[in-house]
C-alpha cells in the first residue's frame, strides 16, 4: 500500500506541516537529511501536538516528545513511550506512506 502524505517542497525547514492522513492528522518535519512523520496524538490522552523549541509538546497537558528519536521527554505520557511514527518513503517529489512495500 502507498499513499501520498504530501509534496516534500512543502516541508519547512524548521518547525512542521500538519497534513491529512485517512480522517487523521500527522505532522511531517526535516530531521536532519531524513524527512519523519508522526501521528498528530499525544501518548497521554489523544491531544494534539505543537512543534515548537525542538520538540512536540501536547496541547492539552504539556508533555513533551523529542523530535530525533519520538521518545517522551517530559510530562504526563507512559514512561518509555514514543510518538507513532509511519513508515515513509520519499519518491518522485512525495512524500508517501508505505507499508508493505519492498
Amino acid at each position: 500500500m502507498k499513499h501520498e502524505i504530501c509534496k516534500v517542497a512543502d516541508i519547512p525547514q524548521t518547525g512542521s506541516l500538519i497534513a491529512p492522513f485517512f480522517g487523521r492528522e500527522v505532522h511531517v518535519w526535516r530531521s536532519g537529511e531524513r524527512i519523519r512523520a508522526a501521528a498528530n496524538a499525544c501518548l497521554h490522552f489523544g491531544g494534539p501536538l505543537d512543534c515548537k523549541d525542538g520538540a512536540f509538546v501536547c496541547q492539552w497537558h504539556g508533555a513533551r516528545f523529542d523530535l530525533e528519536s519520538g521518545e517522551h521527554l517530559e510530562g504526563p505520557a507512559p514512561t518509555g513511550s514514543r510518538l507513532m511514527f509511519l513508515s515513509t518513503r520519499v519518491e518522485d517529489g512525495a512524500l508517501n506512506y508505505a507499508w508493505g512495500i519492498r
